[in-house]
């Protein structure tokens, strides 16, 4: 794999499925370098580096940082400066999720979510910055969620990292609005991800309904629009976000979740 210095390139967490993934190509498609980050098969993630250098004929490598673990983030952040001279844009997308009432909430879990969902995103970010503010650009895009405007029960630790990365988000915003930095965040509602598309005849099963009664009344019961919205709209969002068409977009949260935070 040949260095491209004169390349742009784009960094994101949490690339190796669903939203992440979506977005990851549609930067290697607009002639973007890209370090993926995530989990997954070896060899599959392999497939994917070949299939988007091949398609898309930009360099795509592979980094399996933890992102509960600032040194390996670090290390992450280290491989793309090296291998393209620059980093243009960062997204972080990487997240989990955990689901329970607040007093049987697992302190582990709590930690683990707050340190995936929202202090990889300052690690990442702080790292970024210096790089971005001596170019005098730079794209740093924030995959939210609606929860982190409105919450649900059970969702303690999500609901308060995605909060948290709204805040982080503006305070990024403010602290580089004259180095030609951009920070913002994109709030999703119900995405259609090979991950949930997954829970539905389960969900079915379990609760007696039929596929389409939990994707309406289960899964889209907060989305007005009673459709989910796509990795590639997500994807397609922060491109837009990226492009110069956006410079004075910036400390903007910015929702995708069909009027879910309207209500």
């Amino acid at each position: 794999m040949s260095s491209q210095t004169s390349t742009k390139a784009a960094l994101i967490t949490g690339s190796t499925s669903g939203i992440g993934l979506a977005i990851a190509e549609a930067f290697a498609a607009n002639g973007y370098g890209v370090v993926l980050n995530g989990l997954g098969d070896t060899d599959d993630i392999k497939a994917i580096c070949t299939r988007l250098t091949t398609t898309y004929k930009v360099d795509v490598i592979y980094h399996p940082a933890n992102m509960m673990k600032p040194d390996e983030i670090a290390d992450m952040m280290a491989l793309a400066q090296n291998l393209f001279g620059r980093l243009d844009v960062l997204v972080n997308n990487a997240g989990v999720q955990f689901v329970a009432p607040v007093e049987e909430f697992p302190p582990e879990k709590w930690d683990q979510i707050i340190a995936i969902n929202l202090s990889s995103a300052f690690h990442t970010i702080r790292l970024a910055i210096p790089g971005m503010a001596d170019r005098k650009w730079g794209r740093i895009i924030n995959i939210a969620s609606a929860h982190g405007l409105v919450a649900s029960p059970f969702k303690s630790a999500y609901v308060a990292a995605k909060h948290g990365i709204v805040g982080l988000t503006k305070t990024i915003a403010l602290e580089h609005a004259r180095d030609g930095v951009t920070c913002n965040a994109i709030c999703p509602g119900y995405v259609l991800t090979g991950l949930v598309q997954a829970q539905i005849p389960d969900q079915a099963k379990s609760r007696g309904i039929s596929e389409e009664d939990v994707i309406q009344n289960v899964l889209l019961a907060a989305q007005p629009t009673k459709q989910f919205v796509t990795v590639d709209q997500v994807a397609s969002f922060a491109l837009y976000l990226a492009s110069d068409a956006a410079a004075q977009i910036n400390g903007a949260i910015l929702t995708i979740d069909g009027g879910w935070t309207a209500q």
